[in-house]
């Protein structure tokens, strides 16, 4: 059917390769309802001068507030003093909480995710630093740039915010994560294949490591995993610093309009440039 068709949207599971690409010789633009576009062979795409257009803004706002309510949920032990009364158990000191104000943190990437945590975090009474390779001169009034030692060095919450790509497999692994100077407590709403789940798996036993907010996994099908990834799953899941919720951190019901209507915009404009 493709080579019928000029566009394509697509959401999150749908893979464009470069099959595909050959299959459809008149598309001109291809849509992607949300923000990551690593299932889309770029090389491939761009080689043909096929338009990319996705809506990172629209799950902006969503992503920021699902990681603000895993910080809090991980500083005030809110999972854990919720499992412990429904077993009988009232412990108030044993759950103790700390206060996110005053706190360090540190943003990897600040892109348009990045850019709404540290409103959120500069909002509480946080400091926000951020890393970005691609980016240069970005710091303002919500966030300040800095150096990978020095995101490092004053980090205390760490939160990722890159793309999936060939350079960020697997970047935030054992030698990542042995570099923070402090205990951090760590969120990843971007991508499972950034972060080595068996290598955090040390860092939370040894306590370089305090929690763990996970968005997403390195596998998703979490009941058609491997048997190495089975053991890192079993080992993560008994864990009682480690908070997971399944890839919805960009899902909320506004942000599934709000995506399509960022989209539709992009489209109406780029359809527009071929009226004048």
């Amino acid at each position: 059917e493709i080579d019928n068709y000029e566009g394509i949207i697509i959401r999150s599971k749908t893979t464009i390769d470069h099959e595909f690409i050959e299959l459809a010789p008149q598309l001109k633009w291809i849509a992607r309802a949300g923000a990551g576009i690593d299932k889309l062979d770029i090389a491939a795409i761009e080689q043909r001068g096929i338009s990319i257009f996705n809506a990172p803004e629209g799950n902006r706002n969503a992503v920021a507030e699902h990681v603000l309510s895993m910080i809090l949920n991980m500083l005030n032990n809110l999972h854990k003093g919720d499992v412990e009364i429904r077993a009988g158990v009232w412990d108030r000191e044993g759950n103790r909480g700390s206060e996110l104000a005053g706190k360090t943190v540190g943003l990897l990437g600040y892109g348009f995710m990045g850019m709404a945590v540290a409103r959120k975090m500069r909002a509480l009474g946080c400091r926000v630093i951020a890393f970005d390779k691609y980016k240069s001169s970005f710091s303002n009034e919500y966030v300040q740039q800095v150096t990978m030692p020095e995101l490092f060095q004053e980090t205390d919450i760490f939160s990722i915010h890159i793309p999936l790509t060939k350079e960020t497999k697997a970047l935030v692994d054992d030698n990542y994560l042995s570099n923070f100077e402090k205990p951090i407590y760590l969120i990843n709403t971007a991508r499972g294949e950034v972060l080595r789940l068996d290598h955090l798996l040390t860092y939370l036993a040894n306590g370089k490591v305090l929690g763990a907010g996970l968005d997403v996994l390195e596998n998703e099908k979490i009941n058609q995993l491997s048997p190495a990834q089975q053991v890192t799953f079993n080992h993560l899941i008994d864990s009682g610093n480690v908070l997971l919720s399944p890839h919805v951190a960009g899902w909320s019901f506004e942000s599934y309009k709000r995506i399509n209507e960022v989209l539709i915009h992009k489209l109406e404009n780029y359809l527009k440039s071929f009226t004048h």
